[in-house]
Protein backbone atom coordinates (compact mmCIF):
# COMPACT_ATOMS: atom_id res chain seq x y z
CA UNK A 1 0.00 0.00 0.00
CA UNK A 2 1.36 3.50 -0.84
CA UNK A 3 -0.08 6.82 0.63
CA UNK A 4 0.89 10.11 -0.09
CA UNK A 5 0.06 13.43 1.72
CA UNK A 6 0.26 16.62 2.26
CA UNK A 7 -0.39 20.09 4.23
CA UNK A 8 -0.13 23.53 4.19
CA UNK A 9 2.03 26.19 5.99
CA UNK A 10 0.59 28.98 7.69
CA UNK A 11 1.59 32.79 7.79
CA UNK A 12 -0.32 34.32 11.19
CA UNK A 13 -1.87 37.98 10.68
CA UNK A 14 -2.79 38.51 14.51
CA UNK A 15 -2.48 36.90 18.14
CA UNK A 16 0.32 34.50 17.80
CA UNK A 17 1.65 32.80 20.97
CA UNK A 18 -1.68 33.30 22.20
CA UNK A 19 -2.62 30.25 21.47
CA UNK A 20 -0.50 28.52 23.61
CA UNK A 21 -2.38 27.13 26.13
CA UNK A 22 -2.86 28.24 29.45
CA UNK A 23 -2.26 31.44 28.14
CA UNK A 24 -5.41 32.62 26.39
CA UNK A 25 -7.28 31.43 29.45
CA UNK A 26 -5.64 34.98 30.80
CA UNK A 27 -7.61 37.48 28.59
CA UNK A 28 -11.16 36.81 27.78
CA UNK A 29 -11.66 37.15 24.01
CA UNK A 30 -8.06 35.71 22.90
CA UNK A 31 -8.23 34.99 19.34
CA UNK A 32 -5.61 34.02 16.23
CA UNK A 33 -6.20 35.31 12.68
CA UNK A 34 -3.95 32.98 10.08
CA UNK A 35 -4.23 32.16 6.56
CA UNK A 36 -3.15 28.63 4.98
CA UNK A 37 -0.58 29.45 2.24
CA UNK A 38 0.73 27.13 -0.67
CA UNK A 39 3.89 25.94 0.31
CA UNK A 40 3.50 22.21 1.66
CA UNK A 41 4.57 20.34 3.81
CA UNK A 42 4.80 16.04 2.79
CA UNK A 43 4.68 12.98 3.56
CA UNK A 44 4.95 9.46 1.37
CA UNK A 45 4.31 6.20 3.16
CA UNK A 46 4.84 2.67 1.58
CA UNK A 47 3.55 -0.13 3.73
CA UNK A 48 5.44 -3.58 2.97
CA UNK A 49 6.02 -7.69 4.39
CA UNK A 50 7.84 -8.07 7.73
CA UNK A 51 8.65 -5.42 10.23
CA UNK A 52 11.22 -3.14 8.99
CA UNK A 53 11.18 0.52 9.34
CA UNK A 54 12.66 3.10 7.36
CA UNK A 55 12.54 7.07 7.82
CA UNK A 56 13.77 9.05 5.23
CA UNK A 57 13.88 13.31 5.30
CA UNK A 58 14.81 14.58 1.86
CA UNK A 59 15.36 18.13 3.69
CA UNK A 60 17.78 17.13 6.13
CA UNK A 61 19.62 14.82 4.26
CA UNK A 62 18.73 11.45 6.71
CA UNK A 63 18.10 7.80 6.34
CA UNK A 64 17.41 5.81 9.09
CA UNK A 65 16.49 1.86 9.15
CA UNK A 66 15.32 0.17 12.13
CA UNK A 67 14.42 -3.54 12.37
CA UNK A 68 11.00 -3.26 14.48
CA UNK A 69 9.51 -0.76 16.84
CA UNK A 70 10.80 -2.81 19.19
CA UNK A 71 14.25 -1.85 18.25
CA UNK A 72 16.01 -0.39 20.95
CA UNK A 73 17.96 2.22 18.99
CA UNK A 74 14.56 3.73 17.59
CA UNK A 75 14.56 5.85 20.71
CA UNK A 76 17.94 7.54 19.11
CA UNK A 77 16.87 8.57 16.18
CA UNK A 78 17.37 11.67 14.19
CA UNK A 79 13.95 12.10 13.26
CA UNK A 80 11.83 12.14 16.14
CA UNK A 81 8.38 13.57 15.45
CA UNK A 82 8.44 10.79 12.69
CA UNK A 83 10.14 8.03 15.42
CA UNK A 84 7.20 9.34 17.89
CA UNK A 85 3.85 8.73 15.48
CA UNK A 86 4.98 5.87 14.51
CA UNK A 87 5.05 4.38 18.31
CA UNK A 88 1.76 6.25 18.83
CA UNK A 89 -0.07 4.50 15.18
CA UNK A 90 1.76 1.03 16.12
CA UNK A 91 1.42 -0.20 12.46
CA UNK A 92 1.62 -4.14 12.46
CA UNK A 93 3.29 -4.11 9.15
CA UNK A 94 6.75 -2.98 8.27
CA UNK A 95 6.57 0.96 5.99
CA UNK A 96 9.34 3.20 4.42
CA UNK A 97 8.15 7.24 5.57
CA UNK A 98 9.83 9.58 3.10
CA UNK A 99 9.42 13.33 4.33
CA UNK A 100 9.87 16.82 2.53
CA UNK A 101 8.99 20.29 2.77
CA UNK A 102 8.61 23.60 0.52
CA UNK A 103 8.63 25.43 4.20
CA UNK A 104 12.31 26.53 4.78
CA UNK A 105 13.74 25.46 8.21
CA UNK A 106 13.50 28.11 10.73
CA UNK A 107 10.84 30.04 8.90
CA UNK A 108 8.21 31.18 11.60
CA UNK A 109 5.18 29.32 8.69
CA UNK A 110 4.37 26.58 10.93
CA UNK A 111 6.11 23.84 8.94
CA UNK A 112 6.63 20.85 11.31
CA UNK A 113 3.17 21.60 12.79
CA UNK A 114 1.99 20.74 8.82
CA UNK A 115 4.63 18.00 8.71
CA UNK A 116 3.29 16.28 11.34
CA UNK A 117 -0.50 17.03 10.42
CA UNK A 118 0.75 15.30 6.91
CA UNK A 119 2.33 12.67 9.27
CA UNK A 120 -0.74 11.73 10.93
CA UNK A 121 -3.18 11.83 8.17
CA UNK A 122 -0.11 9.00 6.47
CA UNK A 123 -0.66 6.80 9.14
CA UNK A 124 -4.03 6.92 9.74
CA UNK A 125 -4.79 5.82 6.40
CA UNK A 126 -1.97 3.41 6.55
CA UNK A 127 -3.10 1.71 9.56
CA UNK A 128 -6.68 1.99 8.79
CA UNK A 129 -7.40 4.00 11.88
CA UNK A 130 -10.27 6.32 11.68
CA UNK A 131 -10.09 10.13 13.19
CA UNK A 132 -12.09 13.16 13.24
CA UNK A 133 -9.96 15.77 12.33
CA UNK A 134 -10.06 17.77 15.83
CA UNK A 135 -8.86 14.06 17.08
CA UNK A 136 -5.93 14.30 14.39
CA UNK A 137 -5.07 17.36 15.76
CA UNK A 138 -5.07 16.28 19.70
CA UNK A 139 -2.40 14.14 18.70
CA UNK A 140 -0.23 16.15 16.42
CA UNK A 141 -0.09 18.65 19.20
CA UNK A 142 0.64 16.39 21.93
CA UNK A 143 3.40 14.55 20.07
CA UNK A 144 4.98 17.92 19.33
CA UNK A 145 5.04 18.96 22.90
CA UNK A 146 6.89 15.73 23.51
CA UNK A 147 9.50 16.03 20.72
CA UNK A 148 10.61 19.83 21.67
CA UNK A 149 9.43 19.55 25.19
CA UNK A 150 7.63 22.30 25.97
CA UNK A 151 4.06 23.49 25.14
CA UNK A 152 2.78 24.10 22.28
CA UNK A 153 0.23 26.43 20.49
CA UNK A 154 -3.21 24.86 18.55
CA UNK A 155 -2.70 27.88 15.99
CA UNK A 156 -0.86 26.15 13.49
CA UNK A 157 -3.11 23.10 13.50
CA UNK A 158 -6.20 24.37 11.71
CA UNK A 159 -4.73 26.01 8.37
CA UNK A 160 -2.95 22.64 7.93
CA UNK A 161 -5.69 20.54 8.55
CA UNK A 162 -8.60 22.87 6.73
CA UNK A 163 -6.90 25.15 4.70
CA UNK A 164 -8.28 29.01 4.10
CA UNK A 165 -8.51 32.03 6.29
CA UNK A 166 -9.23 31.09 9.99
CA UNK A 167 -9.93 32.58 13.02
CA UNK A 168 -9.82 30.75 15.89
CA UNK A 169 -11.91 31.73 19.26
CA UNK A 170 -9.77 30.37 22.76
CA UNK A 171 -12.35 29.97 24.45
CA UNK A 172 -12.13 28.50 28.30
CA UNK A 173 -14.92 24.79 26.97
CA UNK A 174 -12.73 24.63 23.05
CA UNK A 175 -11.11 26.40 20.57
CA UNK A 176 -13.42 26.95 17.60
CA UNK A 177 -12.52 27.73 13.90
CA UNK A 178 -13.84 30.10 12.27
CA UNK A 179 -13.54 30.47 8.51
CA UNK A 180 -13.45 33.83 6.84
CA UNK A 181 -15.50 34.54 4.17
CA UNK A 182 -12.56 36.77 2.55
CA UNK A 183 -11.64 37.35 -1.48
CA UNK A 184 -8.99 35.08 -2.06
CA UNK A 185 -7.25 36.80 -4.94
CA UNK A 186 -6.95 40.19 -3.19
CA UNK A 187 -5.16 38.14 -0.57
CA UNK A 188 -2.91 36.67 -3.38
CA UNK A 189 -2.81 40.11 -4.79
CA UNK A 190 -2.10 42.04 -1.32
CA UNK A 191 0.90 40.11 0.36
CA UNK A 192 4.58 39.33 -0.11
CA UNK A 193 6.18 36.67 2.06
CA UNK A 194 9.76 36.71 2.40
CA UNK A 195 12.27 34.30 3.75
CA UNK A 196 15.23 36.12 5.87
CA UNK A 197 17.91 33.20 5.42
CA UNK A 198 17.99 33.45 9.28
CA UNK A 199 16.15 30.07 10.90
CA UNK A 200 14.43 30.74 14.41
CA UNK A 201 14.09 28.80 16.93
CA UNK A 202 9.85 29.17 17.78
CA UNK A 203 10.33 27.05 21.07
CA UNK A 204 12.95 29.22 22.64
CA UNK A 205 11.20 32.65 22.04
CA UNK A 206 7.65 31.14 22.71
CA UNK A 207 8.78 29.77 26.11
CA UNK A 208 10.45 32.95 27.41
CA UNK A 209 7.47 34.87 26.73
CA UNK A 210 5.12 32.39 28.23
CA UNK A 211 7.55 31.96 31.23
CA UNK A 212 7.49 35.87 31.98
CA UNK A 213 3.51 36.16 31.46
CA UNK A 214 3.33 33.35 33.95
CA UNK A 215 6.02 34.81 36.56
CA UNK A 216 3.32 38.01 36.52
CA UNK A 217 5.50 40.26 34.05
CA UNK A 218 3.26 43.11 33.83
CA UNK A 219 5.01 44.45 30.72
CA UNK A 220 4.51 41.29 29.05
CA UNK A 221 0.74 40.67 30.01
CA UNK A 222 -0.31 44.25 29.21
CA UNK A 223 1.24 43.59 25.49
CA UNK A 224 -0.59 40.59 25.18
CA UNK A 225 -3.85 42.23 26.16
CA UNK A 226 -3.21 44.90 23.30
CA UNK A 227 -2.30 41.30 20.85
CA UNK A 228 -5.57 40.06 21.64
CA UNK A 229 -7.32 42.72 20.89
CA UNK A 230 -5.88 43.50 17.69
CA UNK A 231 -6.50 40.26 16.20
CA UNK A 232 -10.65 41.01 17.13
CA UNK A 233 -10.46 44.15 14.93
CA UNK A 234 -8.36 41.98 12.05
CA UNK A 235 -11.18 39.48 12.31
CA UNK A 236 -13.29 42.66 11.65
CA UNK A 237 -10.99 44.44 8.98
CA UNK A 238 -10.99 41.34 7.26
CA UNK A 239 -14.60 40.94 7.11
CA UNK A 240 -15.35 44.64 5.81
CA UNK A 241 -12.03 44.05 3.41
CA UNK A 242 -10.74 47.14 5.03
CA UNK A 243 -7.32 47.45 3.85
CA UNK A 244 -6.66 50.34 5.27
CA UNK A 245 -7.49 49.32 8.74
CA UNK A 246 -5.85 45.82 7.72
CA UNK A 247 -2.26 47.10 7.57
CA UNK A 248 -2.91 49.39 10.71
CA UNK A 249 -3.21 46.36 12.66
CA UNK A 250 -0.34 44.31 10.97
CA UNK A 251 1.47 47.29 12.24
CA UNK A 252 0.06 47.58 15.33
CA UNK A 253 0.50 43.95 15.90
CA UNK A 254 4.06 43.75 15.50
CA UNK A 255 5.22 46.87 17.42
CA UNK A 256 3.38 44.99 20.55
CA UNK A 257 4.82 42.02 19.83
CA UNK A 258 8.68 43.28 19.53
CA UNK A 259 8.15 44.48 23.46
CA UNK A 260 7.64 40.82 24.07
CA UNK A 261 10.85 39.48 24.17
CA UNK A 262 13.95 41.49 22.83
CA UNK A 263 15.25 38.81 20.33
CA UNK A 264 11.76 38.91 18.14
CA UNK A 265 13.16 41.41 15.65
CA UNK A 266 16.68 41.17 14.32
CA UNK A 267 18.43 43.92 11.90
CA UNK A 268 18.13 42.84 8.76
CA UNK A 269 14.16 42.56 8.84
CA UNK A 270 14.06 45.78 10.56
CA UNK A 271 16.00 46.77 7.38
CA UNK A 272 13.56 45.15 4.98
CA UNK A 273 10.72 46.64 6.59
CA UNK A 274 12.21 50.17 6.41
CA UNK A 275 13.70 49.87 2.92
CA UNK A 276 10.46 47.98 0.87
CA UNK A 277 8.60 51.31 2.21
CA UNK A 278 8.93 53.29 -0.52
CA UNK A 279 8.08 50.28 -3.06
CA UNK A 280 4.46 49.63 -1.48
CA UNK A 281 4.94 47.98 1.94
CA UNK A 282 1.83 49.36 4.32
CA UNK A 283 3.18 47.13 6.71
CA UNK A 284 4.90 43.69 7.96
CA UNK A 285 5.06 41.57 10.73
CA UNK A 286 7.67 38.51 11.03
CA UNK A 287 5.92 34.96 10.74
CA UNK A 288 5.90 32.68 13.96
CA UNK A 289 7.60 33.86 17.06
CA UNK A 290 10.52 35.88 15.59
CA UNK A 291 14.12 36.15 15.66
CA UNK A 292 14.41 35.28 11.93
CA UNK A 293 12.65 33.34 10.09
CA UNK A 294 10.40 34.70 7.12
CA UNK A 295 8.37 37.94 7.24
CA UNK A 296 4.59 38.82 5.39
CA UNK A 297 4.73 42.42 4.02
CA UNK A 298 0.90 43.82 2.93
CA UNK A 299 1.68 45.96 0.14
CA UNK A 300 -0.14 48.88 -2.16
CA UNK A 301 -1.93 47.08 -5.04
CA UNK A 302 0.20 46.41 -7.86
CA UNK A 303 3.52 46.99 -5.95
CA UNK A 304 3.74 43.28 -5.47
CA UNK A 305 6.80 43.28 -7.95
CA UNK A 306 8.57 46.42 -6.77
CA UNK A 307 8.85 44.66 -3.09
CA UNK A 308 9.43 41.56 -4.19
CA UNK A 309 12.64 43.15 -6.11
CA UNK A 310 13.86 44.81 -3.24
CA UNK A 311 13.54 42.14 -0.49
CA UNK A 312 15.69 39.61 -3.19
CA UNK A 313 18.54 42.59 -3.33
CA UNK A 314 18.85 42.43 0.32
CA UNK A 315 19.10 39.13 0.61
CA UNK A 316 16.03 37.45 1.19
CA UNK A 317 14.04 34.24 -0.71
CA UNK A 318 11.28 35.58 -2.56
CA UNK A 319 8.03 32.33 -1.18
CA UNK A 320 4.99 32.93 -3.59
CA UNK A 321 2.08 33.99 -1.27
CA UNK A 322 -0.63 32.01 -2.48
CA UNK A 323 -3.69 31.10 -0.54
CA UNK A 324 -4.07 27.13 -0.17
CA UNK A 325 -8.25 26.57 -0.05
CA UNK A 326 -7.99 22.96 1.01
CA UNK A 327 -5.64 21.52 3.91
CA UNK A 328 -4.43 17.99 4.54
CA UNK A 329 -5.06 16.28 1.68
CA UNK A 330 -4.09 11.92 1.64
CA UNK A 331 -4.25 9.66 -1.57
CA UNK A 332 -3.85 6.07 -1.11
CA UNK A 333 -3.41 3.78 -3.84
CA UNK A 334 -2.67 -0.09 -4.08
CA UNK A 335 -6.03 -1.39 -2.14
CA UNK A 336 -5.96 -2.07 1.73
CA UNK A 337 -7.59 0.32 4.39
CA UNK A 338 -9.55 3.09 2.88
CA UNK A 339 -10.51 5.19 5.91
CA UNK A 340 -10.81 9.12 5.62
CA UNK A 341 -11.25 11.52 8.75
CA UNK A 342 -14.70 11.66 9.79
Amino acid sequence: MKVTSRAPARVDLAGGTVDIWPLYLFHPGAQTVNVAVRCYASCELETHTGSRLTFISEDQGIRESYDSLEDPDLKKSRLPLVCELVRFFRPERGMTIRTSSEVPAGAGMGGSSALNIALCGALARATGRRYSRAQLLEIAKNVEAIVIQVPTGCQDYYPALYGGVNALDLERDAVRREPLPVSIAEFDRRFVLCYTGQPRNSAINNWEVMKAHIDGDARVRANFSRIVSIAGSMREALLTADWGDVAKLLALEWENRKRNFKGISTPLIDRMIRQTASDGTLAAKVCGAGGGGCVVFLVAPGCKPAVERTLTRLGGQIINFSVSRTGLEIKATSGGFRGILR
